[in-house]
């Protein structure tokens, strides 16, 4: 098993965060992993990207031109790699700010409305976890027990008393994610 995903938003967005997440829970099911971070020079408001693979077998390389997985968070995020997505792999988007929807027919295509619930939930830094629950919804390549294990790890300790909202927050993506087109 070899998953190839990007995740790309704008940064502040916590795109970085949920890779490193992502990769650090793959890690406690020892698997193989590549985190490749890609941002602008601007702290908060530029553009963000990570690439993460995990797999069962050593990976080659961390560089790819196309992605079994796009998680999108923002509309020039999804202009640039809607097109790279492989041939019936998967987009999972959060509409807040897009003003084009995906257009790709062969592709499957969620939709989590992760700011909007991040907002009722009362704390907006939670709408990265509210995503990354959305995917796992649908690609349960870690363990959710492995995610709190990678929340921990990457977290800073003194945030550690935000990993209960967190867990929070990764229940409700899984919850609300919505199918908007399966191949």
């Amino acid at each position: 098993m070899t998953e190839e995903i990007i995740i790309a938003g704008f940064g502040g967005q916590g795109v970085l965060s949920m890779g490193k997440i992502l990769a650090y829970s793959a890690i406690m099911q020892d698997q193989e992993v590549s985190w490749m971070p890609s941002y602008g020079p601007e702290m908060r408001g530029g553009t963000a990207n990570v690439t993460v693979i995990i797999s069962d077998e050593r990976i080659s390389s961390p560089v790819l031109n196309e992605y079994d997985t796009a998680i999108i968070l923002n509309q020039q995020s999804l202009d640039k790699f809607e097109p790279m997505i492989k041939k019936g792999g998967t987009l999972l988007y959060d509409n807040n700010g897009i003003i084009r929807p995906p257009k790709r027919k062969d592709i499957n295509i969620y939709l989590v409305e992760a700011a909007k619930e991040a907002a009722s939930m009362g704390n907006t830094k939670t709408f990265n976890m509210i995503v990354l629950g959305a995917y796992l919804k649908f690609k349960p390549i870690v363990k959710f027990s492995n995610v709190l294990k990678g929340l921990k790890k990457s977290l800073p300790e003194r945030h550690h008393t935000l990993i209960p909202l967190n867990e929070k927050a990764i229940s409700r993506g899984i919850e609300i994610v919505k199918k908007i087109k399966e191949n």
